[in-house]
């Protein structure tokens, strides 16, 4: 199950919205500077903060039932070893958890929540 179908799954009230990297909405979000900086990560805006790698990661979890909810209590972990983990698993996710062939066309009652 890929990274946005899971948060569909997960998030009972419909607080995630989700744009694709290099749709208007990002463009209009992610100053110029940090887009040409950014890593291959899920990048989490909230209310004008822009969240990367495992910082989005846990501002996500807050978001999210039981037990993912749980997720919030690795802020207690240092960043720079949250963002270790973090990186050796985008490295090496396709490997281990296979990458879809497809695109997700999203169901009529889903739409509203992709910006665009």
């Amino acid at each position: 199950m890929g990274s946005v179908q899971f948060l569909l799954k997960h998030n009972k009230t419909e607080s995630l919205s989700f744009s694709a990297i290099g749709s208007k909405t990002f463009l209009e979000l992610i100053p110029e500077p940090v887009r040409n900086s950014l890593p291959d990560s899920i990048l989490y805006w909230k209310e004008g903060t822009l969240y990367q790698e495992s910082d989005a990661i846990l501002g996500i979890t807050k978001e999210l039932t039981l037990p993912w909810r749980l997720g919030v209590f690795f802020w207690m972990v240092p960043r720079s070893l949250r963002n270790l983990l973090y990186r050796l698993i985008a490295k090496h996710r396709y490997q281990w958890f296979g990458k879809a062939e497809t695109c997700m066309v999203p169901k009529p009652e889903l739409k509203q929540r992709f910006l665009d």
